[in-house]
């Protein structure tokens, strides 16, 4: 067999004059580096300008990392929020944990949240309280804020419904610091209500950092980061209760300049439906409500154009529902100037006032005064 093969080399060897192997020897080879040559700038073409599917599949491993990467950060910020004991969030995580269970529970705008002292009103009536008032909030979303109470806490004995001259409004045009709900989207009361303000906000509970990054306009998910790590604000609501140590300013001055002709609060069907909700839902649980008109400042009662009809609806409802209402704008305290910093608002000096007296006529009443007491009174 080998002498065969070498016969068969012999003879293909011999088809070539001696003198042209060489030359047919580099051909070959120049051949073959040819090739190879080839080979390499295909590969590197191939590096260069990978082929579709292998681009759509860089493209969707770098989509799968940036979405995992969102839902970490967005897992982080909710989980820091959730953690924070003080502050506005302090008082949210403790309602939605059902750490409150107050015997008497203060419900209401700003103007809840800055003038009602649970300390004092606990003092003096020597039943546990809570304020939940919420800032810059509508009917709709302080009646969504008092469901959710209800979901988690022991209702509690007496509900202190704060009245403002915009309680028969609802939200337009979306809420004041949506920030401040996207960590409790889970909650039934508050996402319906936040859906009928804005149907657009299942992106904020679905979509990772929406809420965060597209919504909120105060930096919130900057706290739910230090948060996660351990960080708390400063402690500025005290049972719930906001004092503000603030002194009056021109701001009432500019105010009726631009007003000449006094304002109007419009009635909204919406908004008196809400409030009948919120008696309504009362009324199905046993809770005895008492609706209260906190001071108001004298100047500003007498620019309100409609202050008579808006009254005439609260006491339609005090009288058909079989509440009382208790109007606090012929107190003393509504005429001093000292006791507010606007027009609105009372001042820490003023919150105090109004809350010992509040307190006091809570504690001599026949039918509040012999409430139940069932928990235990705390300051914190």
């Amino acid at each position: 067999m080998a002498s065969h093969q070498q016969m068969e080399k012999s003879q293909d060897c011999a088809l070539y004059p001696a003198e042209k192997v060489p030359a047919i020897v580099a051909s070959r080879l120049e051949a073959q580096q040819s090739r190879t040559v080839e080979m390499k700038r295909k590969i590197q073409k191939n590096r260069a300008h990978p082929g579709p599917l292998r681009s759509v599949g860089r493209i969707v491993c770098f989509f799968c990392l940036i979405v995992v990467l969102a839902l970490v950060l967005d897992t982080v910020i909710y989980s820091g929020l959730r953690r924070i004991k003080t502050s506005g969030f302090g008082v949210s995580n403790k309602i939605v944990e059902g750490k409150i269970n107050a015997d008497i529970v203060i419900s209401g705008s700003s103007r809840a949240l800055t003038h009602y002292d649970p300390r004092i009103i606990q003092d003096r009536t020597g039943r546990t309280a809570f304020n939940i008032g919420l800032n810059g909030s509508q009917t709709d979303m302080q009646l969504a804020r008092l469901k959710t109470y209800l979901r988690h806490n022991t209702k509690p004995s007496l509900l202190i419904f704060n009245l403002d001259l915009f309680s028969f409004q609802t939200t337009h045009g979306g809420v004041y610091d949506p920030g401040q709900y996207v960590p409790y989207l889970q909650e039934p009361a508050i996402y319906a209500a936040l859906t009928r303000i804005n149907p657009d906000v299942w992106k904020a509970r679905f979509l990772p950092l929406y809420g965060y990054a597209v919504e909120d306009l105060r930096f919130t998910w900057l706290l739910g980061m230090m948060g996660f790590f351990g960080w708390s604000p400063v402690e500025d609501h005290f049972l719930g209760f906001k004092p503000r140590h603030l002194s009056w300013t021109d701001d009432f001055e500019r105010f009726k300049e631009m007003n000449p002709d006094g304002v109007r609060f419009e009635i909204e069907p919406d908004g008196v439906r809400e409030m009948e909700e919120l008696l309504r839902l009362c009324r199905e649980q046993g809770i005895a409500v008492l609706l209260v008109y906190s001071p108001e400042y004298t100047e500003m009662q007498a620019l309100t154009a409609n202050r008579a009809q808006v009254f005439a609806r609260f006491e339609e409802l005090s009288e058909r529902f079989g509440v009382p209402l208790w109007d606090y704008s012929a107190s003393p305290i509504s005429s001093l100037k000292e006791n507010f910093y606007n027009s609105q608002h009372l001042n820490a000096g003023g919150a105090s006032a109004f809350s010992m007296d509040l307190a006091a006529r809570i504690a001599s009443d026949p039918v509040f005064g012999k409430l139940p007491v069932s928990r235990v009174l705390t300051t914190k």
